[in-house]
């Protein structure tokens, strides 16, 4: 990493806490500082669990319930426990607190107005284009990638979204019963992996590895949210599957993809995978892939 990109970074750091009026206690001209003002915009009319708000905004359980006490004194929150667990707790906008939201979107919606008004049209639709770029890539850099339990709430959704988009996207749809499924005994440590990729709380990608014969694992499962395309985010997925293969002593990476996922496609043959013949009777694999790690 070069020190004039961390330098570029840190100057962008301090032009936007400036713009967008962090350095003041008051934010938005609010008898209240930035945290506890994203705080109570996190919780929302839905109402949150502290945990989901952790997760999500990063914080420490300890600031984070010194952040809620300090809103539920001022009458803005009110604090309880869940209805279906009592060990989680719950928090919800009082109807201040809802008007609270309301005043500050109105506020943030008027500051984001001064900031364009002074450009043109173009300049406008370059700054707001460049934003969301940024913004896409602060969430990747922000990713986090776990080993977990295949049988988690978060692999199941992941792995239904996946099957969801083969099946809006192979010419004939997807069928799981038909394709060659690992069991969650073989994605569990020492015979496979497992892993989620989350930012802020949001599962938003995954893969699957089992050891196919000593020393040769077998990929399976590769899925990137939309959200996260064209950032990269496929390459590093399939890095940190590599890394926990060669933990689990494999040297040797197969795959099988279809022919519609071009994009996937063309990331394996990047990554140094090459096509070999076919090594499984799976009814939607088109290409057959190999890798020899180093």
């Amino acid at each position: 990493m070069r020190p004039e990109d961390v330098a570029h970074v840190r100057r962008f750091y301090r032009l936007v806490t400036q713009r967008a009026g962090a350095l003041d206690d008051h934010f938005l001209g609010r008898d209240r500082p930035l945290g506890e003002s994203r705080v109570l915009y996190e919780i929302g009319p839905e109402g949150a669990d502290l945990r989901d708000l952790r997760a999500r905004l990063g914080l420490d359980s300890g600031y984070l319930s010194r952040l809620v006490q300090s809103l539920a004194n001022a009458g803005l929150v009110s604090v309880r426990s869940a209805p279906d667990d009592e060990r989680v707790r719950r928090t919800d906008l009082t109807p201040a607190g809802r008007a609270e939201v309301a005043e500050m979107n109105r506020r943030s919606d008027e500051a984001a107005e001064r900031i364009l008004d002074p450009l043109g049209e173009r300049q406008q639709a370059r700054l707001v284009a460049a934003m969301a770029e940024v913004h896409a890539l602060l969430r990747a850099a922000g990713a986090r990638i776990e080993c977990v339990d295949p049988a988690s709430d978060a692999a199941r959704w992941c792995v239904a979204q996946y099957f969801a988009e083969l099946q809006r996207r192979f010419e004939r749809g997807f069928d799981p019963a038909r394709s060659v499924s690992p069991d969650d005994a073989e994605l569990r440590p020492p015979r496979g992996a497992f892993l989620v990729a989350s930012v802020d709380g949001e599962p938003v990608a995954c893969g699957g590895l089992k050891t196919l014969a000593p020393g040769v694992g077998y990929l399976k499962r590769m899925w990137v949210a939309d959200s996260m395309r064209g950032l990269g985010f496929g390459g590093r997925m399939l890095r940190a599957l590599e890394t926990q293969a060669r933990d689990l002593g494999l040297r040797t990476l197969r795959l099988e993809t279809n022919r519609a996922l071009t994009e996937a496609i063309a990331m394996y043959r990047r990554s140094g995978y090459v096509e070999i013949p076919r090594f499984n009777d799976e009814p939607y694999g088109d290409f057959f892939f190999e890798r020899r790690l180093d």
